[in-house]
């Protein structure tokens, strides 16, 4: 039997059922993320078996067992009511599972660093072997290099050690029997038949779960969308838990209030320019300007910054050469910094302003290198 947490307690409230990644408790995963969404969801999160809350297991399940517990989890909550969900990697194929087990309960979903099919069954097996022989220790570093983008566990060491420690706790049968789970975990000659809205969110460093296998998703299903959040591998809740709240509440919102394109614009403007740079131009705000800094917040990072058609990389590149052809200097030092922030390299920042030389002018891509060379010096 699965264990439920509470993680935010409004009974009464829409309800959202969160599932965690192997190897993870969904507080670890999930706390940080759910403290961002703005809803008004009575919020409950559950454990796999032999993880977290959740007592070991005895006996193999699948993912349609998963799903199946799941759903008893759910009764005992709110005996066949609907809810919406969201789930990382297993909890996104149990996710799916749901999605084609019960249509009639799942309203939409959010599923992230997932698929139809994760990973090999020969890996799989080879994993629950090595657990089964020496413990959840033995997949630790290996899980370092899997969850995380580079440099995330530098940047927030507590958390990266908090979903260390849930991955040391687990129970190593239960673990591998996940494993096992996932190695005949395959839906994607089903994808058709899930009709409930559908948004798959990819880390665009993760390895275990490409976001190909998002994008298959996304097309698969009838009513589907992808979303890819730039330096972020497989634990998308953790590593950049306010643009996943802000994604959660847009896409169960169905409709987006002024506070929902607010809040998303300030998630992917902290991400793309970094926390420091805005709260230095918050913290500059004064009456003449607050509405201009809620101008750009809402309209330029949430109405046009969020829009999936562009991915960021992309994004960045229109914006340095528009930059660039109006010459706005002071604009351009601070998306310089932005693209690097958003995967762009030095040499690709080279080529967007070579290009610009030739359709923008060479005197304003003069300008461009030396302010550019300067922000990358400064950066390295």
């Amino acid at each position: 039997m699965l264990t439920a947490t509470t993680l935010r307690d409004a009974p009464g409230r829409p309800l959202l059922v969160l599932g965690p990644s192997l190897g993870t408790s969904v507080e670890t995963l999930w706390s940080r993320c759910v403290a961002r969404i703005g809803g008004d969801y009575h919020v409950v999160g559950w454990d796999l078996p032999g993880h977290g809350r959740s007592a070991p297991a005895q006996a193999g399940f699948g993912v349609p067992g998963l799903a199946k517990s799941v759903l008893e989890l759910v009764d005992r909550i709110r005996p066949r009511a609907p809810f919406r969900y969201a789930g990382d990697s297993v909890g996104g194929a149990v996710g799916l599972q749901l999605l084609l087990d019960a249509p009639d309960r799942v309203e939409a979903a959010v599923v992230l660093c997932t698929g139809a099919k994760i990973g090999e069954a020969t890996g799989w097996r080879q994993r629950a072997e090595t657990v089964r022989a020496e413990g959840t220790q033995a997949v630790v570093a290996g899980s370092i290099q899997r969850w995380f983008a580079p440099g995330f566990a530098e940047r927030a060491p507590g958390v990266a050690e908090d979903l260390l420690g849930a991955l040391r706790a687990a129970d190593p049968e239960s673990y591998a029997l996940v494993c096992e789970a996932l190695a005949t975990f395959d839906v994607r000659d089903r994808l058709r038949e899930i009709a409930a809205p559908v948004l798959a969110v990819a880390g665009a460093e993760d390895l275990p779960a490409p976001p190909e296998g998002l994008a298959l998703i996304a097309e698969g299903v009838r009513n589907g969308r992808l979303v890819v959040l730039e330096g972020v591998a497989h634990l998308a809740p953790a590593e950049s838990p306010a643009e996943v709240a802000a994604l959660i509440d847009l896409h169960f919102a169905g409709r987006r209030t002024a506070d929902d394109v607010r809040a998303a614009g300030m998630a992917v403007r902290r991400a793309v320019l970094g926390d420091e740079h805005v709260d230095r131009a918050i913290a500059g705000t004064t009456p003449f300007t607050r509405d201009f800094q809620e101008l750009i917040t809402a309209y330029a990072w949430g109405e046009i910054w969020t829009r999936p058609g562009l991915d960021r990389r992309s994004r960045s590149m229109i914006t340095l050469t528009a930059l660039v052809a109006l010459g706005h200097q002071e604009e351009l030092a601070m998306h310089v910094r932005a693209a690097r922030r958003n995967g762009l390299t030095d040499d690709e920042i080279k080529e967007v302003l070579l290009q610009a030389a030739i359709y923008c002018g060479v005197p304003a891509a003069n300008t461009a290198f030396r302010i550019a060379q300067q922000v990358l010096d400064d950066l390295d």
